[in-house]
């Protein structure tokens, strides 16, 4: 069975016992979070979310750079009034840079993507400064609190960044 496969017999469980069709559009804790969608993050239960309580915005490296158009529509149309950034420890961000991906591509796809930038870093810590510098200094997202963590993946911990 493949993993789509799979996929569609738990949906099938899962529609079966929904009763949460009834929730409002708009996040009820007014939160929008950007995280990195690898797959040892678990945004909703590391930070206690519920189905309804906000926006998950996911990308490599929990990037705002690519979160941003999100952000946005989260503000600005749905009410959105609180960021916060998760990057995570071992985070495959850390193991390769533009140049390397990008002569990755060219020799395995025969593509040219030096036009793109990936957003590697070396250091997780200051990722997360760099990202919630961003959302603070864009014109485009609302003055409202934004807070970063670090999500350990060996322990669970989310750690504040200052």
């Amino acid at each position: 069975m493949s993993v789509a496969q799979e996929a569609e017999a738990a949906n099938a469980k899962y529609a079966a016992a929904f009763t949460k069709g009834d929730l409002p559009l708009p996040p009820a804790r007014k939160v929008a979070i950007v995280a990195c969608m690898d797959a040892r993050l678990d945004t909703a239960r590391a930070l206690g979310l519920e189905e309804g309580d906000a926006h998950v915005i996911r990308n490599a490296g929990g990037r705002v750079t690519d979160a941003l158009r999100s952000l946005v529509i989260s503000q600005q149309l749905l009410g959105t009034r609180e960021i916060i950034i998760v990057h995570h420890t071992d985070c495959g961000m850390l193991t390769f840079t533009d140049e390397s991906i990008r002569d990755k591509v060219r020799q395995e796809l025969k593509q040219n993507v030096d036009h793109v930038a990936f957003l590697p870093f070396n250091d997780v810590r200051q990722s997360v400064l760099d990202d919630i510098k961003l959302v603070k200094d864009s014109p485009l997202v609302l003055d409202v609190p934004v807070t970063g963590y670090i999500y350990e993946v060996e322990t669970g911990k989310i750690v504040k960044v200052e």
